[in-house]
C-alpha cells in the first residue's frame, strides 16, 4: 500500500479542514481548504485511500511545498 503526502501549492492559511484520520476518501474529494488572498483553495486528495494523518490544524500557516495530510492507499 501506498503512502503519499499531500502537500500544498502555495503560501496559506489552513481555513478548514474537511476529513479526519481514519476517512475513507475518494480522488478528488476535499481534504483541506486554504485560504489566500481571499479565496479558498481546495486541497483534493490525489487517488482513493485513507487519511492516515492530518498534519496541519486550522488557522495554521503553510508554506508552498509543507505537507497538509498523509494518505495510505
Amino acid at each position: 500500500m501506498a503512502t503519499t503526502k499531500v502537500l500544498s501549492d502555495l503560501n496559506a492559511m489552513v481555513w478548514k479542514i474537511e476529513v479526519a484520520a481514519g476517512q475513507q476518501v475518494s480522488a478528488g474529494d476535499t481534504l483541506i481548504v486554504l485560504e489566500a488572498m481571499k479565496m479558498e483553495i481546495p486541497v483534493t486528495a490525489p487517488h482513493g485511500g485513507v487519511v492516515s494523518a492530518i498534519l496541519v490544524a486550522e488557522k495554521q500557516m503553510v508554506a508552498e511545498g509543507e505537507a497538509l495530510a498523509v494518505l495510505d492507499g
